[in-house]
């Protein structure tokens, strides 16, 4: 009877590591070989099944389409396989392991991450806070909370919120720009990093989306925010993220006219992977608890709260 596996499981995972990674040492750390080994790994891999797998280029390893084709199978296989063991063993299911980035863990994760720990005291949360896109099929990683329009290669989403956006400022730039008919001549805050659409706004909200605005520049979007709270200008951000500083007084909506863009906060897993019971428990919460924000609940019981 022949094997299901023509090459050998570690040539497999070496494959799938430098196929994703696009480098030969991310795969020999991993697996604690040298990357030579990894390189005879990948030739002789390439030998049993008759067909390159990489292209060589000065620029380094290029997968193949074909492998790029299957490479997100690879990927959770073997995360389906980390899972596995972990459940076998037991290993991690005390942790839940999530990247986020800095606006949503500083703005709205960091001050309710406690009323999940309080619902589940045996189940710690661990945030890995970053702008970057991280690879969510690694071990050290559950899930992810990405701000975007959902359409990522080889993770499944499902959205949480966060379309919603408008303009906001402190209490005091009101009453220093009572009139806010000519943004044109209103400091307003530019967030570098930022997805939503001033035009967008603009033109649903009844001005020329061509106008042309000017203020503080920031390439950080926690920054930015501050920026706004301390009174520099007008900030456009997303309901979900502004809630709690109009909640509290910190900031105002001055026109009160949010819309609705084609962006929003998603929950992000490898896809293929399977839910484990922290995750689905993580999941669960946050589709009672993002409405609940929107709502002001951070700093009142919400209705029927016991």
């Amino acid at each position: 009877m022949s094997s299901p596996f023509p090459i050998p499981l570690n040539a497999l995972r070496a494959i799938e590591i430098v196929a994703r990674a696009g480098a030969l040492a991310p795969a020999a750390e991993e697996l604690g070989v040298t990357v030579g080994a990894v390189s005879q790994h990948l030739r002789r891999a390439e030998e049993r099944l008759g067909m390159e797998l990489f292209s060589r280029t000065p620029q380094g390893l290029k997968p193949v389409p074909e492998l790029i084709d299957i490479l997100p199978q690879l990927s959770a296989g073997f995360a389906s396989l980390r899972d596995g063991l972990a459940t076998l063993t037991g290993a991690h299911e005390g942790v839940l392991n999530v990247t986020v980035g800095s606006v949503f863990a500083s703005r709205w994760l960091i001050w309710r991450v406690n009323k999940f720990s309080s619902r589940h005291p045996g189940l710690e949360v661990r945030l890995t806070v970053t702008g970057a896109m991280l690879d969510l099929t690694r071990p050290d990683l559950d899930c992810g909370i990405r701000f975007g329009d959902g359409n990522w290669s080889g993770v499944s989403v499902s959205l949480i919120g966060g379309q919603d956006f408008q303009p906001v400022c402190a209490p005091e730039f009101l009453r220093r720009f009572p009139d806010m008919s000519d943004l044109g001549k209103i400091p307003v805050i530019a967030d570098q990093t930022s997805m939503l659409d001033w035009p967008l706004w603009l033109g649903a909200a009844g001005f020329d989306p061509k106008l042309k605005l000017s203020g503080p520049v920031y390439s950080d979007a926690s920054l930015a925010f501050d920026a706004a709270i301390s009174g520099q200008g007008i900030l456009l951000a997303a309901d979900m993220m502004s809630a709690d500083a109009v909640c509290d007084g910190r900031l105002v909506r001055p026109f009160e006219k949010p819309v609705q863009g084609g962006h929003g906060y998603y929950l992000a897993t490898a896809k293929g992977r399977r839910e484990s019971k922290k995750l689905k428990l993580f999941r669960d919460w946050l589709a009672e608890e993002v409405p609940a924000s929107a709502r002001g609940y951070l700093f009142q019981s919400p209705p029927n709260a016991g």
